[in-house]
């Protein structure tokens, strides 16, 4: 919400992050917490002084959803599987009968989320985007994520 809301006012960057928690009602703290880590993965800058805040280091459709979600160590499960797991879900010695079924969903998230940029929310085109991707002779989705950075899935109903 916050890079969104930095987007939709680029003409005045910097931004403070006093300016942002009061318009999308976040806290200050909140978003000190969120916004260290944005800067540790370069999404963001900071300027000093008098009229200063925080800028992003590049234009808002060149970030991708997925890139901030992973920047800030969101995690999303959809369900209490380890999606990674090829060897047991819940501690037992066997995958779970809905195993490929939400590791299948989870890949979807994290394809869906790499697939748009902060443009494209504030633009409204996310809801547009949904795309069904190929799925793999094992039954997980392929998806065209960044290797070295994958999504991770882990906690369901966490806002972004």
């Amino acid at each position: 919400m916050a890079l969104v809301d930095m987007s939709c006012h680029l003409d005045d960057l910097p931004i403070s992050l006093n300016v942002i928690a009061l318009r999308q009602d976040l806290s200050v703290s909140y978003l000190e917490q969120l916004f260290l880590k944005l800067r540790r993965n370069g999404l963001v800058e900071s300027v000093r002084g008098q009229g200063g805040g925080y800028v992003l280091t590049e234009p808002p459709a060149a970030i991708s959803i997925g890139r901030i979600v992973r920047a800030v160590e969101e995690k999303i499960e959809v369900t209490r599987c380890v999606p990674t797991s090829r060897h047991s879900c819940q501690g037992k010695t066997t995958r779970c009968l809905t195993h490929q079924l939400w590791e299948g969903l989870g890949n979807q998230i994290g394809a869906y989320l790499e697939g748009i940029s902060l443009q494209d929310v504030v633009d409204g085109r996310a809801k547009n985007m949904v795309k069904i991707l190929p799925v793999l002779n094992d039954g997980a989705a392929e998806v065209p994520m960044q290797p070295s950075s994958p999504i991770e899935m882990k906690t369901i109903g966490v806002g972004v």
